[in-house]
């Protein structure tokens, strides 16, 4: 109790219940409460809490819960208004402290129930890294992952207990012995060294980093179509016939908040681009194991994106590219290399050659040649809404608090609220040039939202007037890409949507 602060030593003292795992139930003392160990796996736990939804039940977290802690998995099922944090200084920021590196210039991972892969993208010598782990027993592992990788000379600050009583600080060489007794919570500080490969942060990656039966698009060509896309932030790719993935990584590279499918007819071909994602780090690739274009979904759209592009047929051109391209509608643009790159190989005293991989004939490629970009990139705009729920005395200064709050960037192309409520919003669509949807208020009994907030459902019929907004803005089919956020004065709501434009 003593390093709690006095808002959450006050929550204690009020709560029915608390809930939380067995080691930080252990360090209470002095309260009445009855107390339940959090459930393994967490998901497990969400429905013991909303069990005794209405009474006061305090949660504990370790650090700040929402920095890869638990608090976003919880809010999410609750209503603004049900829930409050308290949190304490973060495991990143005590690990920074205690080893004085500056955290904007570390990589921070919560790898406690991730792939040690994902530190991939994260390795070069002289790099630096903050990473939360399992238990003890998987500092070794990191070691001898580092090891396996060529990085075996790195350095791992092994912190374990920070901020608390059994606090420890123990610095080794990834390659060395690592020691047995390392107690949980722990993080691991990582000085990279060694000389294992190092991934580039441009497109076009060595072809070696990828394993493959020859069905590859090769990097230079992997260069062009990458540049091509022009991913940026949130963008999502279908990669149809994927082959090894390779598109599909180096898309998922670009960004963290990228996402991409990757649609093989192979199985085996298939379960190889999963694991070269997994790999070099970008184990969010999603896999769909059939042929295109009868896997994909009408309009190509995936939920909770604003944008998204595909590449098919990048070794060839065949039937399924230009049916999905056919489907797919939209913009597509042939890009062609090669004729210079044939004149080179003619000049070297060298010809072109063909062989067949699968059923698609491909040019082989050498430093001289260069394939045919067959197929091509679809692009379509989206139709991004920001969906308010407001009250009477709601300020403009609140309603873009709560499209802040909401994540709505520059990419919202429409605002949307209630008809009887429009004239409150009228003043930001007008400072922020966006059209304004007035939304009837009987279609919102028919729209699902993730929030349920009591209020909404007994004025509105609707679990939330944003949420349900957004995705009446947005038009048929669409899906939600933020949820329901309030802002700092509780007075104004907001949801983000998006569609696909006509």
């Amino acid at each position: 109790m003593d390093g709690l602060s006095a808002a959450s030593r006050a929550a204690l003292a009020a709560a029915d219940l608390v809930m939380g795992p067995a080691r930080h139930l252990a360090l209470l003392g002095g309260i009445s409460a009855p107390m339940v160990e959090w459930p393994v796996p967490f998901a497990d736990g969400i429905a013991r809490l909303l069990a005794h939804r209405g009474r006061p039940v305090v949660v504990l977290a370790s650090g700040d819960p929402f920095w890869f802690g638990a608090g976003s998995s919880i809010a999410r099922h609750l209503a603004a208004h049900e829930w409050c944090a308290y949190p304490a200084p973060s495991t990143f920021g005590l690990a920074a402290a205690r080893l004085g590196w500056a955290i904007q210039d570390v990589a921070c991972l919560g790898l406690h129930a991730a792939p040690l892969d994902r530190l991939r993208p994260h390795l070069a010598p002289g790099a630096r890294a903050l990473v939360l782990l399992r238990d003890g027993a998987a500092v070794a592992g990191l070691g001898a992952w580092l090891s396996a990788r060529g990085f075996g000379a790195s350095r791992l600050h092994v912190l374990e207990s920070l901020g608390g009583p059994r606090e420890r600080i123990r610095s080794i060489e990834a390659g060395a012995t690592i020691p047995a007794d390392i107690a949980h919570p722990v993080a691991v500080g990582l000085e990279v060294a060694g000389d294992g490969p190092v991934l580039s942060v441009a497109s076009g990656r060595p072809d070696a980093l990828f394993d493959h039966d020859g069905q590859i698009t090769k990097a230079p060509v992997r260069a062009l179509t990458l540049s091509a896309l022009a991913p940026r932030p949130g963008d999502y790719l279908w990669d149809i016939g994927a082959g090894s993935g390779s598109i599909a990584i180096e898309w998922l590279l670009a960004h963290p908040t990228n996402r991409a499918c990757a649609v093989e007819a192979d199985p085996a071909r298939a379960d190889r681009a999963r694991a070269n994602a997994r790999a070099l780090g970008v184990d969010r690739l999603e896999l769909m194991v059939g042929r295109a274009p009868d896997m994909l979904p009408d309009g190509l759209m995936p939920g909770g994106l604003h944008r998204w592009r595909s590449v098919a047929g990048a070794a060839g051109t065949t039937g399924g590219a230009a049916a999905t391209r056919h489907k797919a509608g939209g913009q597509c643009r042939d890009i062609g290399v090669g004729g210079a790159a044939g004149a080179l190989a003619r000049a070297a005293g060298r010809q072109p050659a063909a062989d067949r991989t699968g059923r698609r004939r491909a040019a082989r490629q050498s430093p001289w040649l260069a394939v045919a970009l067959s197929g091509g990139a679809v692009e379509r705009d989206a139709m991004i809404v920001a969906g308010f729920g407001f009250r009477a005395g709601a300020t403009t200064a609140s309603l873009r608090a709560a499209l802040v709050a909401a994540g709505g960037g520059r990419d919202v192309t429409h605002l949307a609220t209630l008809a009887d409520k429009a004239g409150g919003l009228a003043e930001l669509a007008a400072q922020l040039a966006l059209p304004l949807i007035p939304i009837a208020a009987d279609r919102l009994a028919s729209l699902p939202t993730i929030t349920r907030s009591p209020a909404s459902l007994a004025a509105r019929g609707n679990g939330s007037v944003a949420e349900a907004c957004a995705l009446a803005g947005a038009g048929q089919g669409a899906r939600l890409r933020a949820a329901r956020s309030l802002s700092p004065d509780r007075m104004a709501t907001c949801a983000i949507a998006q569609g696909v434009s006509s």
